[in-house]
């Protein structure tokens, strides 16, 4: 049976190059988001849910349960982007942020690491941003959120060590996907989704006895 591959926001950009990358490796891909559709393909699993509801989390839960099948890879990597500035932001913008961001990555890494603690074997990702380490002007809430979501990945780390149960937060700094849609810089001053993918890919490739904590990848000529 081949391993399996959870993905959040895993319809487009980063997302589904990192399922398209592992299942060219031989993994099977639940690939989990909003809508799903046109997601085709050997080896990929769509599953529609709204992770930014404890509902839509628990949607999911009970598809990859129903499966009978081990978690090998969790990439949580749901995530949006609202601009604004924290005291003129509009209400509810911070929790629609931090749900959609922090808490769907902590309801579903709960509902998933017991079994990877009992197995002794796992690896979770987590995807925060450049925005994690560098508050930015007009990042508002999204920042927070992202900030929260590379403290959560250490708190991970630290608990899961005994366990044997990776932990690896991604720093991708611009990346040309279709949060970018519409911008006039050129294509050649973003990292592609394939980077963050291949990036991913060798960090799980280590042996067991080894772990990438982190990964801070920006596009060569620095931040946008």
């Amino acid at each position: 049976m081949n391993p399996l591959l959870v993905v959040t926001g895993g319809t487009k950009g980063i997302g589904r190059a990192i399922a398209n990358r592992f299942v060219a490796e031989g993994f099977e891909a639940i690939v989990c988001a909003r809508s799903v559709d046109g997601v085709k393909g050997p080896g990929l699993l769509p599953i529609a849910a709204d992770l930014s509801t404890r509902s839509g989390v628990n949607t999911l839960l009970a598809y990859i349960q129903s499966l009978g099948r081990p978690v090998d890879v969790l990439v949580n990597n749901t995530g949006i982007f609202l601009p604004g500035e924290i005291h003129q932001e509009a209400e509810g913008t911070f929790e629609t942020l931090m749900n959609t961001n922090v808490a769907s990555a902590y309801h579903l890494t709960r509902g998933l690491v017991g079994d990877m603690i009992s197995r002794r074997q796992g690896h979770i990702f987590m995807m925060c941003s450049t925005a994690s380490i560098t508050a930015y002007t007009n990042g508002g809430s999204y920042c927070i959120s992202k900030f929260a979501l590379l403290g959560m990945s250490r708190v991970l780390r630290e608990e899961l060590k005994p366990h044997d149960v990776k932990v690896t937060a991604i720093l991708p700094g611009a990346t040309l996907t279709a949060s970018w849609e519409g911008t006039d810089l050129p294509e050649e001053r973003f990292m592609k989704a394939e980077d963050v993918a291949n990036s991913a890919w060798a960090a799980y490739s280590l042996s067991k006895s080894a772990v990438v904590e982190e990964i801070l990848i920006r596009p060569q000529l620095g931040d946008i």
